[in-house]
């Protein structure tokens, strides 16, 4: 069964630009989408977008396809303090390919490590992701 999962590389462009993403000055919420480029078996960048809300980012991705997705969102805690949280958000709607999902299972873990990332969460449906749904899964982070 082990040998069936595929885990696919991370492309370098693409790991410095998520090395660049992490100490991005601007206090706008900024996302960078991913894909898994089957032919090459790399997890590459597919788009790039500043000042983004969730709602915007929830039509941004593909309803029958998975993707990757690191977010940078200001989230203001209920003491009124403001962070900055990168978030890895794995969209992996029902109805996918089987093939499809197993690639990007299989790769989501290497990418969270190359990103260093803590914050991982998963939707199954892109209604899922909202700005409610977001303030809820941070606010377990402290």
């Amino acid at each position: 069964m082990s040998d069936s999962l595929v885990v696919c590389e991370v492309d370098p462009e693409l790991k410095e630009k998520l090395r660049k993403f992490r100490f991005r000055k601007e206090t706008d919420n900024a996302a960078i989408i991913m894909k898994v480029d089957k032919d090459r078996q790399m997890v590459v960048l597919e788009e790039e977008f500043q000042n983004i809300s969730p709602e915007e980012l929830k039509m941004e991705l593909p309803e029958r396809q998975p993707r990757f997705v690191v977010y940078s969102y200001k989230y203001v805690h209920e003491d009124g303090r403001v962070s900055y949280p990168l978030c890895f958000i794995f969209s992996s709607p029902v109805g996918c390919k089987p093939e499809q999902q197993m690639m990007y299972a299989g790769s989501k873990n290497r990418l969270v490590q190359t990103a260093e990332l803590t914050k991982v969460f998963e939707i199954r449906t892109t209604d899922d992701l909202t700005e409610a749904w977001l303030q809820e899964k941070l606010s377990f982070f402290r």
